[in-house]
């Protein structure tokens, strides 16, 4: 299994995250994105996603950066989240995920997720 249960439990009960991206020029784009999980992968999807940079610059190659966080208290202070690094690819005629998007997706696949304030304790692994 890819995500933990604990990761898994977590990314079910949220719904934006943040994926940032680097263009040709090495600019850094960072968005919010709506995102579902399916089969070990993270499916971004959008109105007219194949027209956004962040589809561009995946098409182009770029590396990326996947992250949901938030907190689960402010006293006390406790900060819980994710990050997913790994490659992506844009898919110009898929299913999406909810049926008012379009049907450009981003699909993440980890190749690194690290982990913290889901049970207690931080994660960082390879996958």
């Amino acid at each position: 299994m890819i995500f933990t249960s604990a990761e898994l439990d977590y990314l079910s009960g949220q719904r934006l995250g943040r994926l940032a991206t680097v263009a040709p020029d090495g600019q850094v784009q960072n968005n919010p994105v709506g995102f579902f999980v399916q089969d070990g992968t993270i499916v971004i999807g959008g109105h007219a996603l194949g027209v956004s940079k962040k589809f561009k610059n995946i098409q182009r190659g770029s590396t990326i950066s996947f992250v949901v966080d938030d907190l689960a208290s402010v006293d006390p202070w406790v900060a819980r989240g994710i990050e997913i690094r790994g490659t992506a690819v844009a898919l110009t005629d898929a299913e999406p995920p909810v049926p008012f998007f379009s049907r450009e997706v981003i699909r993440l696949a980890p190749s690194k997720i690290i982990s913290w304030g889901l049970d207690g304790s931080r994660s960082s692994r390879t996958v």
